[in-house]
Order: C-alpha cells, then structure tokens, then sequence
C-alpha cells in the first residue's frame, strides 16, 4: 500500500492539527449517549426503554437542526454561529444533573437542535483544507478517526459513570464538548477557500436575477441529481451500519454470548480502519453506491455463522467497506457542492446519516424479532444492496452529462462520483 498520499496531506497546513482537535472534540460527542443513557438508568432509576427514547430526543433535534447550523456557518462565519451554539452546550449540561427525566427530555430535544455540529465542521474545514485531488485519502482518515473515537469514547464513559458517578460523568462530557466548541472558536478554521469560484459567482447571480427562488420556489441550482444520489447513498449506508450493531447483539444473546460483543466490535473497528487506509490510498475513484453494494452483500451472510466466534469473523469483510463507503460519500458531497453553501449541505448530509441509522436499527430489530438475529443482518443487507443498486442505475443515467461537465478538468482524477449535470460544478 502506497502511504505516500496520506504523508503529503498531513504535511499540508492545517490537516494535521485539524485532525486531532477533531479526535478529541469528537469523544465527548461520541460518548454522551452512553453517559446519558447510564444516567437515565442508574441515577434516575428508569428503564432502557425510557434512555432510549431520550438519546433518540437528541438525534431528532440533531437530524432536524444540522441543515439550519450549516445555513448559519456560511452566512454568518464559524465563530459567529458559534457563540449560540457554545452557549447551549454549557447550559444543558450544566442543569443536566439537577433535571428529571422529564425536563431532562425535553431539553435534549432542543439541545439536539443548538449543539456545536462537531461532526460536520471537521468535514468542512477538511474539504477546503485539501485539494480536489487529495480529498479521498483525507475524508479517508476522517472516517478512520471516527473509528477511534467510538472504540475510546464508550469505553470512558462506562469508566467514569461506574468507578465515580453519572453525575460525574455528565459534569466531564459537558466541559468537554463546550472545551470543544471553544477550541473550534478560537481555531476559527477556514470554512470558505479564499478566491470565490466560478459556480459560486454564478449563482450569486442568479439569486441577484431571482431572489424569490429557492425553496420557497424552484429547486436550489446546489441540489443536483448527483447530490440526491449520494445523499440517498449515505441513508442505506447508514441503515446497514446501523442495524449491524443492533444485529450483532441479537445474534450474541441468542448464543448466550453477549459478553463477546467488544470482541466483535473491535474486530469490526480494526477492519474498517484498515479499509480506510487501503481505500485513500487508491489511485482510482470509486464510487460510493458501488461501495454500498459491496458492503449490503458482505452484511447479509454474517447472521449465519456458526458461532460468535465466527461471526467476529464473519464481519471483518462488511468492517473492509465501512470507513471506505464514508468516506467516499463525504469526499462526494464536499466535491459536489459550492463552498458558498457546503455547511449547509454538510448538515444535510448529517441529516442523512441520522436517518440511515434511525432506519436502520427498528428495521434490523424487527427482523431479529421475527426471524431470529440472522434477519437483521439479512434485512440490512438487502436493504443497503437494494438502495446501492438503484444509486448505480441513477449515476448511469446522468453519467453522461457529468463526463462532459468534467471533460477538460484532469486536474480532478480523484472525484469519487464523476457525474455532474446542469449543477453548480465541483468544489
């Protein structure tokens, strides 16, 4: 494997601190549904069911409030959206030990809406850090840190609220995620390159020519077909990945081997993030629905291995395609949008991720109901495959009109999607 491409691109200013503010920014992120869940559980004496619904208060408020934040960085500046945001994260988890169960509900729900977009800012930044043509293998180590994040951030979580208390616990993950939004603040990382683009000069035109246009009346010129595919593609990737976790607990319980579920995970982590870093460093473009597809048919077979054992192994091949199909479809929104509107579209793509996961798990724990853990492997997998298949056909049918829109631009060999059609150009 040619490591060639990711040593260039953490020489390139910016990429490497970016990458380990985001590490860290991202744990406290990525372990506040534990440390709310264990709260809900131990502190407040609730059920699961109830630590569900209010982790899933928060991924309503997420999902619905991450296109508005998005909106907010491009028209206002990163700091600038900030402060409001910033602002919530030291409230919320500043009352949150004081709050019951019910008050604690509704403020997730809100809090969901204002919370820093951690996530998305790091995708932002990332792609006008980075060059068209080295974006794969950056988006790819996005997606590899992503991978860390979830196998460290449980894990502390779990330490804090069992060995002090949930309380604790909270009191940590909120001076982390506002020591996160302050760190954002005071960076203020470029979320705009310096010289507006042709696309976008083009466009502020026409909303000069049209300023009732937009959603209000016609489509966005932003919003392509090609964009809708790779959004679509995001969804059923995150149905898969989704439901995969859900599936893998089913099918260990039904072993009687829940214990060997941090084998699996880990496993599973491992060979994502090997996938990652054989993936950025390709010198050809793939595209993210073929990836999908990929990923569908290697999910299916998993629920039928003999044992836990081999179903740790089993996953290793759908684990090859994760952070691969991630990043592809990050590197693929970011090349086909304008910087004049990619926080907003970044929030969309958030969003997509929220209802890939939010489809994903019911569907696979309906299916392990029915059929037994085996199902809800199999219902992801042929979901994922089914949507992938149908991204295939879409990008076959306006690939013609994205080659032409490409034609003289071999300065972008790295495009993960070459389609384009009558939309703004690439960024």
């Amino acid at each position: 494997m040619d490591v060639q491409p990711y040593v260039d691109l953490l020489r390139r200013p910016g990429v490497a601190r970016l990458l380990v503010v985001g590490i860290f920014a991202r744990i406290p992120r990525a372990a506040m549904g534990v440390v709310l869940t264990l709260h809900v559980v131990l502190g407040l004496d609730h059920g699961y069911g109830a630590a569900g619904l209010l982790v899933a208060a928060f991924t309503v408020g997420s999902a619905l409030g991450a296109p508005w934040r998005g909106r907010a960085v491009d028209r206002l500046g990163l700091r600038r959206a900030l402060v409001p945001s910033i602002a919530t994260e030291a409230a919320f988890w500043g009352a949150a030990p004081f709050l019951g169960y019910e008050a604690l509900l509704a403020a997730s729900l809100v809090y969901g809406v204002l919370a820093v977009p951690t996530f998305g800012i790091v995708r932002q930044v990332l792609g006008v850090l980075v060059p068209p043509d080295r974006r794969r293998p950056a988006f790819a180590l996005d997606s590899m840190s992503v991978e860390v994040t979830f196998m460290v951030a449980p894990a502390l979580a779990v330490l804090v609220a069992t060995q002090a208390s949930t309380v604790t616990a909270l009191v940590v993950c909120g001076v982390a995620n506002v020591a996160s939004g302050l760190t954002f603040y005071l960076m203020n990382p470029p979320t705009r390159g310096g010289e507006p683009e042709a696309a976008d000069a083009a466009e502020d035109a026409a909303a000069e020519a049209a300023p009732a246009a937009g959603w209000g009346g016609r489509r966005p010129a932003w919003l392509t077909t090609p964009l809708l595919i790779v959004l679509a593609t995001t969804v059923g990737a995150l149905a898969v990945l989704g439901g995969s976790d859900v599936s893998v607990v089913a099918s260990l319980r039904e072993d009687g081997a829940v214990g060997l579920a941090s084998l699996v995970f880990l496993l599973w982590s491992v060979s994502s993030i090997a996938g990652g870093l054989v993936f950025g460093a390709m010198r050809r473009p793939v595209s993210p629905a073929l990836i999908l597809v990929g990923l569908g048919l290697a999910t299916v077979p998993i629920g039928f291995a003999p044992g836990p054992y081999w179903l740790a192994l089993a996953i290793v091949p759908a684990g090859v395609l994760c952070a691969p199909v991630l990043s592809a479809t990050a590197a693929t929104v970011t090349a086909l949008t304008p910087e004049r509107v990619r926080g907003e579209v970044m929030g969309w793509y958030g969003s997509a991720m929220t209802a890939g996961l939010s489809l994903g798990a019911p569907l696979a724990g309906w299916a392990a109901d029915l059929l037994g853990g085996w199902g809800g492997f199999a219902a992801v997998g042929v979901l994922g495959t089914a949507v992938g298949a149908v991204a295939l056909a879409a990008e076959a049918r306006t690939r013609p009109a994205g080659e032409e829109a490409l034609a003289g631009r071999p300065d972008e060999p790295e495009l993960p999607l070459a389609t384009g059609g009558a939309g703004p150009g690439h960024a």
